[in-house]
């Protein structure tokens, strides 16, 4: 028997979050724009909605892109373009000058701060698991001895190589190098779930059917924060990354960041993507 869609595409997303911001700033490498003003190359993992995706006509919208134009355009007076790239080599290919900053729903976390700087916190998301509406699978314990989809290189893999480890062992975790492979791998039952962003996963559940939310209490509850009503494998916050040689920009973006959380740009980009 199926299980109830309770949760809808509101629920889903209402607890996605945004965290404090208050500034970025800097600059080097770059393509010449207009009036000799630098273009800034963002790095990003396309398609990742509601983040940074591309319509059937070809244009490239989603959060991560309005928080770019408000931020470099609105406040920085820079023109910007976005320069697709794989995930899993993403810090690298920003450490080697390939494009300016990366801005593609980049967890903040130790290790990666160890290759980039990243600018103050831009939002709150969860890792989260996907499975099929009609499956076995009704709470985390199921998953042991089960196949999961994840993104390589993403923080989704590591939650999963965590629980792999609460497992002793006991799950296989397969890695897709875009988490759209992870997503049609569940549907057409080559995983049991897939562990991803709670806001991308909400976008996918909310156009397919089949797939829900694992639900049960996890680390937003265990940590007091406004949990969602499904489980959370981790808290954590996104940012924009930066070589670690380009202070002065990041502190112009931090500033630019603070800037539209003030002015309220940043709750009317928030509310077109998330608000319901």
């Amino acid at each position: 028997m199926a299980r109830n869609h309770g949760i809808d595409r509101r629920s889903y997303l209402a607890a996605v979050g945004a965290a404090g911001t208050a500034g970025l700033a800097g600059c080097l490498g770059g393509n010449g724009g207009e009036n000799g003003e630098e273009t800034i190359t963002i790095g990003s993992d396309i398609p990742y909605a509601p983040f940074e995706f591309r319509t059937e006509e070809g244009e490239l919208v989603g959060f991560d892109v309005e928080i770019a134009e408000a931020v470099f355009t609105g406040e920085l007076d820079l023109d910007y373009e976005f320069q697709e790239t794989g995930f899993d080599g993403i810090i690298a290919s920003l450490n080697n000058g390939n494009f300016r900053v990366i801005m593609s729903a980049m967890t903040i976390n130790e290790e990666r701060a160890e290759r980039v700087d990243f600018s103050d916190p831009y939002f709150t998301a969860y890792q989260t698991v996907l499975v099929l509406d009609d499956g076995e699978i009704t709470s985390k314990g199921d998953l042991r001895g089960r196949d999961v989809g994840v993104q390589k290189g993403t923080t989704g893999e590591g939650a999963a190589e965590s629980l792999k480890e609460e497992f002793d062992g006991d799950l296989t975790i397969e890695s897709y190098d875009q988490i759209t492979g992870a997503f049609d791998a569940l549907l057409n039952n080559q995983v049991d779930a897939v562990i991803n962003d709670n806001t991308v996963s909400a976008e996918f559940a909310n156009e397919n059917d089949d797939v829900i939310f694992l639900e049960g209490e996890g680390e937003a509850a265990e940590q007091g924060a406004d949990a969602p009503p499904y489980l959370t494998l981790t808290v954590e916050e996104y940012g924009i990354a930066f070589r670690q040689d380009d202070g002065e920009f990041r502190q112009e973006v931090n500033d630019a960041l603070g800037a539209i959380r003030e002015d309220g740009t940043y709750d009317d980009i928030y509310d077109e993507y998330f608000a319901g």
